[in-house]
């Protein structure tokens, strides 16, 4: 038998419907060709349940009344009740045609639903091979964790982050990852999508430091959460390892810089204490003496010159990387305090003979201080713009501010006045000064400008 649905498929329409009309043709002509005293109405159906799978339904009664009409004008039956049999066997007619109708149309829905049942599933088993191979290639550990704080999933990653070699399946998360059991036991009503960082445990009893994102989400057997982890040990090491070394090469240039201040006054003092030598009855005064002796000594310990470490030299520097990193720490803190950040930078700049940690940190505090100076300004703008001059790179942080009341005091440290101790462009020039660069001061009508000088890396 052959399949209903390929018997009435679109393709074979023509086929069928002219297969149809040829049997019409035929019973019609036997039935008028027989004589003897019985119909051949009913061979009118197999014409009928041909069409019927192509035909609307106007057109299955059309034909079902076209149909009774033939099959009485050729019946030998007397006349008197030709009109009830015609009614009956339309009513057959139709009815036939209009079953096999709704029957290969129920046909057809079920099979192209089948066909999308299938086109969907296939899909959906592509996409969790695509997750399946995802999560298993991922180098970042991924685990899912139910209700109970048993881990039901672990890619490889997640074994060799905490069991190498070991299943981590069945395995409780607390005995790798504490807090986690926490939020997979406390979070069951609703979902929750976060990250933290907290203590790892491995099996062998190594403890990390552990980055981790996770949300919870449920499922027929329950809630459920799903973790990505990642190992932070090594970048503490290292960022900590980077902050010290910083820490310690500012500490260097501060202390040297203030060093130079203070052989500026022991040299004044030595001058005043030389005059006061000359004068009569101090020759010989034991406190005098003594405030020389100290003075001497001051000079000596302000005279020790502190050598710079081999990882503290400078090198080549973008400017443009340094800029992007500046645009992201203060942009979100501009817009809170609606200040308009214009950035005006040259299309190429050479490289600079710089410390890209120190320049970063020059450029941030020239920035917070134009943001201090016009947050209560009506006028609110920030300009930064990086042009390459003849000799130099040199960066502008221009602002709409009140401006600088005495430019001769800039640079000096401890200024009556100034926001916390007064060293920030103090410790900046001298932290540019450290790798041959410079901060000055740029007179302007309205506003304040200060301008960072670096030398580029082929006059270095």
């Amino acid at each position: 038998m052959p399949d209903i649905a390929l018997l009435y498929s679109p393709q074979n329409r023509a086929r069928a419907l002219t297969a149809a009309a040829a049997l019409v043709v035929i019973v019609a002509s036997v039935d008028w060709v027989v004589k003897p005293n019985f119909s051949l109405h009913f061979l009118y159906l197999f014409p009928i349940m041909l069409a019927g799978g192509f035909l609307s339904r106007w057109q299955i009664a059309a034909l079902g009344v076209c149909c009774a009409v033939l099959g009485e004008l050729f019946s030998p039956f007397p006349q008197a009740d030709a009109a009830t049999r015609m009614a009956m066997m339309s009513v057959a007619f139709i009815g036939t045609g209009l079953f096999v109708s709704e029957l290969v149309h129920k046909r057809q829905l079920v099979v192209e639903h089948l066909q999308q049942l299938t086109e969907q599933i296939r899909h959906r088993e592509d996409a969790e091979q695509q997750i399946r191979i995802l999560i298993e290639s991922s180098p970042a550990a991924i685990v899912t964790v139910d209700s109970s704080g048993s881990i039901d999933l672990a890619n490889q990653a997640a074994v060799q982050l905490l069991a190498p070699g070991r299943a981590l399946a069945g395995e409780l998360i607390r005995n790798y990852l504490p807090a986690l059991e926490s939020v997979a036991q406390g979070h069951r009503s609703q979902s929750f999508r976060t990250s933290m960082q907290c203590k790892g445990q491995r099996r062998d009893g190594e403890v990390f430091l552990a980055a981790i994102w996770f949300s919870t989400y449920k499922t027929l057997s329950g809630p459920k959460l799903a973790a990505i982890i990642v190992d932070l040990s090594e970048d503490l090491r290292d960022r900590e390892d980077l902050s010290l070394n910083h820490l310690l090469k500012n500490t260097r240039i501060l202390m040297s810089a203030m060093s130079h201040e203070i052989r500026n006054l022991c040299g004044a003092v030595s001058a005043v204490g030389k005059n006061l030598a000359r004068v009569e009855g101090l020759a010989g005064n034991q406190d005098f003496e003594a405030l020389q002796t100290l003075t001497q000594g001051l000079e000596k310990i302000a005279s020790l010159e502190l050598q710079a470490s081999p990882e503290d030299q400078a090198l080549a520097v973008d400017v443009m990387e340094v800029l992007d990193q500046l645009r992201v720490l203060i942009e979100p803190s501009c817009r809170e305090a609606q200040i308009a950040v214009h950035w005006q930078i040259a299309a190429s700049l050479p490289l600079v003979w710089a410390d890209s940690y120190g320049l970063l940190q020059v450029f941030l505090n020239l920035a917070r201080n134009s943001q201090r100076a016009i947050e209560n300004c009506p006028r609110k703008e920030l300009t930064i713009a990086a042009t390459a001059e003849e000799d130099a790179v040199v960066i502008r942080f221009e602002d709409t501010g009140a401006g600088v009341p005495s430019p001769q005091q800039l640079f000096r440290p401890f200024q009556p006045g100034a926001d916390g101790t007064g060293l920030g462009l103090y410790v900046s020039r001298a932290i540019l000064r450290s790798f041959r660069g410079e901060l000055r001061y740029e007179a302007r009508p309205a506003g304040c400008c200060f301008a960072v000088v670096l030398a580029p890396l082929m006059e270095a």
